[in-house]
């Protein structure tokens, strides 16, 4: 037990330690992630991907990351002629927005688990493949049950990419370099509010709602291409920093025949041994056990009291950004007489206030974290990482979205009583700029910070984040159409920029108190994997 006190003292001094998942087999099983010790200035790289792989990586993150809230925003101008058609009221309509949100936030527990345990690859392929046979029967369904159904399954094929699109993130870049790579992740998922609804509108307008589901198959096939060719695999788990060539399922088109070209030649490309070779690809997969994933993992994250506080936030400027979404066709409609491409044409200025948000907030946050770093009096290693134990990571993230957020809060509240007012159409899309630029820019810090939290675990850290958000959101947009009725429109939308702001001091507490929570959690799983290496070293062999 000398040894295990000598590490448990390493423990809490912060002095470096050996990472979970090289210790132990089953850490990463472990239901809390321990905040990986980054690798000291003279270890190997964070990850040996190239700058030009890296942003190949990441486009193809952000193009995956595209479909999940396209087939939510393609869908807003048709609700109107799908209502229609199948012969239902909007707000049983508005249950398929529900229903997909629901899903959007559940499928990620599995997917998000399955993709830290298995690697990134297999998922997106499963995804994918779910997503288009999805499509499928939503182009060639006349029920309405049918619709609520395959929207859910819909959704369940899209949504988790985008909790594996930040996992793929934290596998190739540093916290130091994050920020813009997050950035550069997440412009697909918002980009599609100012894409999706202009198709949505030219394809409802003179095609029919059908043809909506349709290109969204032809678009998934297309995108599933190069993801079979060229994708490579980059769990951490699978391929260390990418310097483990992956075996099986993880290896891409050009993996496979890479490995067969050097099966054949000479080994002078390589950089190590066969042996070395094989021996670092047995000693990942000691690691992994192939289960059925396990949803109650993101439940775990959940009840951390760091990490529950910025979910919740996160949660609520969530939905107060989809209930104005949701709202707005309907109100388009009843208000300024539109028809849905005029619907889809309105919704222009808020993506593109979303799609700038994603890249400029990428770019503040890195520059933010520099800037922290220099008041700590700390470096930053963006090759290798640098250690987060000591690093104030909450302050880092939070300052960079703060004055946005509160802005964003106030357009919300002005929100509602421009259009109760039948102001001309130029303020409320105005507004939606607005919102779109400050609150999606909000999320995404906050979704960056999350992964910050859980470095081991980010896909399922990420679940955990659309679990919550899409949960609250999904109840927010089954009643906000009642919420208007019986509120009015300036009512309504002023209690939920209320509920925002007097919730926003959670955010002050992260900061004050979210380093000691992390140190706390930190210390304890470290104390619970000792605990299990001694058990199995006192047992009888």
């Amino acid at each position: 037990m000398e040894g295990s006190d000598e590490m448990q003292d390493r423990a809490t001094s912060g002095d470096q330690i050996e990472p979970a998942e090289q210790r132990h087999p089953e850490a990463i099983e472990m239901p809390v992630a321990l905040e990986k010790a980054h690798r000291v200035q003279s270890g190997p790289v964070y990850s040996v991907f190239t700058k030009n792989q890296k942003n190949f990586i990441v486009c193809m993150v952000a193009m995956a990351g595209f479909f999940s809230p396209l087939s939510a925003n393609i869908y807003f101008p048709a609700l109107n002629p799908l209502a229609q058609d199948l012969h239902v009221s909007s707000s049983l309509i508005n249950l398929s927005l529900t229903s997909y949100m629901i899903f959007q936030g559940l499928a990620p527990t599995i997917f998000g688990d399955l993709a830290d345990m298995t690697g990134r690859r297999p998922v997106y392929v499963i995804g994918f493949t779910i997503y288009i046979g999805a499509n499928i029967g939503l182009a060639l369904q006349d029920k309405y049950a049918a619709l609520l159904v395959l929207r859910c399954l819909q959704s369940s094929g899209s949504s988790g990419t985008i909790a594996i699109g930040n996992g793929v993130v934290a596998d190739i870049s540093s916290s130091g370099e994050r920020g813009k790579y997050m950035g550069f992740a997440q412009f697909g998922a918002m980009a599609a509010p100012a894409i999706a609804p202009v198709l949505g509108g030219i394809l409802s307008e003179f095609l029919g709602w059908r043809w909506l589901f349709w290109f969204l198959t032809i678009l998934a096939a297309v995108f599933l291409i190069p993801l079979l060719i060229a994708f490579p695999e980059t769990g951490r788990n699978v391929v260390d920093n990418g310097s483990v060539p992956p075996q099986g399922w993880n290896m891409s088109v050009l993996n496979y025949i890479k490995v067969r070209k050097h099966q054949q030649i000479a080994d002078l490309e390589r950089t190590a041994s066969r042996e070395d070779t094989e021996a670092a690809q047995a000693r990942l997969a000691s690691g992994r056990k192939l289960r059925w994933p396990n949803p109650l993992k993101t439940v775990h994250i959940i009840l951390e009291k760091d990490v529950g506080m910025v979910l919740l936030f996160n949660s609520l400027i969530y939905t107060a950004f989809y209930d104005v979404t949701a709202s707005f066709p309907s109100l388009l409609a009843k208000i300024y007489g539109f028809n849905a491409l005029q619907v889809g044409l309105s919704f222009i200025p808020f993506g593109v206030g979303c799609s700038i948000a994603s890249l400029l907030f990428g770019r503040l946050m890195d520059v933010h974290y520099r800037r922290v770093a220099r008041q700590a009096g700390l470096a930053v290693d963006l090759k290798r990482g640098d250690d987060m134990r000591y690093f104030p990571i909450e302050k880092a993230r939070i300052r960079v979205f703060v004055i946005p957020l509160y802005l964003g809060i106030a357009c919300v509240l002005c929100w509602g009583w421009v259009l109760e007012q039948e102001a001309p159409l130029a303020a409320p899309l105005v507004l939606s700029f607005v919102i779109g630029l400050t609150l999606t820019g909000s999320f995404n810090v906050l979704s960056t910070l999350l992964v910050d939290l859980y470095p081991l675990r980010p896909a399922t850290a990420t679940a955990a984040n659309n679990l919550v958000r899409c949960l609250v959101g999904a109840a927010g947009t089954a009643v906000i159409i009642q919420m208007i009725n019986g509120m009015g429109l300036g009512w309504c939308f002023t209690f939920i920029a209320a509920v925002v702001f007097f919730t926003s001091p959670m955010l002050w507490a992260e900061m004050k108190w979210g380093p000691k929570w992390r140190e706390e959690r930190r210390v304890r799983v470290e104390q619970h994997l000792l605990e299990k290496e001694a058990a199995e070293q006192t047992e009888p062999e």
